[in-house]
């Protein structure tokens, strides 16, 4: 009886080759393809393994991956591990061209859940708490921290996809919004806390009324809400934002208020 198990042919150097370079995916960056040229040359160590001794089906392959292609950098190993054990198995051309499409949008999505709203701020609080103790390590634990998330990410990713092959689909595109819900809670929870710890305003504003005197900071928005003023100040920023500002507007912006109500004596 024949044997239907499927000889691999990419070995863990093959896979690692893909995963280190993934990190340029958006190195040929266009509004055409998108990451489709950083996806190709991710992509060709297994490629031209798979293909050694049929160049026209490599041919055949390289064109069709230099189709649009976008989704998170940070989660494109397993993608890329999936797609190579589907060319490896011989897999339809259509078929490979819908699972990639299928898998890009939700992994892209909870790419931004899991890298900008849960990884980076708690690799930044962390970093930022030493820092502003003055301790020169802050910076440095930021960058080794987030790091070797992300390069667990990638290396893990591509093993996992290769490994597994079609039988993750399931599970990836059941699993991402329920772990992108997550990771947005957790995220969030942290940028709330770090509004409140690393956000320092306060108003000297004094009230007098006859014989009383009423400190504005400690007798009244202290007493309404701690952090008041930190956190009406990042709705504020919130809203500049939304109104289409610039980064480097809304900075100027800062700047120019601090200047103003540090004149005035109201901060």
């Amino acid at each position: 009886m024949a044997s239907n198990i499927i000889e691999k042919k990419l070995s863990k150097k093959d896979l690692h080759a893909m995963a280190w370079r993934s990190l340029f995916l958006q190195a040929s960056f266009c509004y055409e393809r998108m990451q489709a040229g950083g996806w190709l040359y991710s992509l060709l160590p297994a490629l031209k393994k798979i293909y050694k001794d049929r160049k026209d089906d490599l041919k055949k392959a390289m064109k069709d991956h230099l189709e649009f292609f976008n989704t998170h950098p940070f989660l494109v190993t397993p993608i890329l591990g999936i797609i190579a054990a589907m060319e490896e198995k011989g897999e339809d051309r259509d078929a490979i061209r819908g699972v990639k499409i299928a898998l890009m949008g939700p992994l892209g999505g909870i790419g931004d859940a899991i890298a900008w709203l849960t990884i980076l701020p708690i690799c930044a609080g962390l970093g930022a708490s030493l820092a502003i103790q003055g301790n020169v390590f802050g910076p440095i634990l930021f960058l080794i921290l987030f790091n070797a998330i992300h390069f667990a990410l990638v290396f893990g990713g591509i093993k996992y996809g290769y490994n597994t092959g079609l039988n993750a689909l399931a599970s990836l595109k059941t699993g991402t919004k329920t772990i992108s819900s997550l990771a947005s809670i957790v995220g969030l929870t942290v940028v709330g806390a770090l509004i409140a710890s690393y956000i320092s305003m306060s108003t000297p504003l004094v009230v007098h009324a006859g014989k009383a005197t009423v400190a504005v900071q400690k007798d009244v928005l202290d007493k309404i809400l701690p952090n008041m003023l930190p956190l009406a100040f990042t709705f504020f920023v919130y809203w500049l934002l939304k109104k289409g500002l610039s980064p480097t507007k809304i900075i100027g912006v800062i700047i120019l208020l601090g200047i103003v109500t540090k004149y005035f004596g109201i901060f």
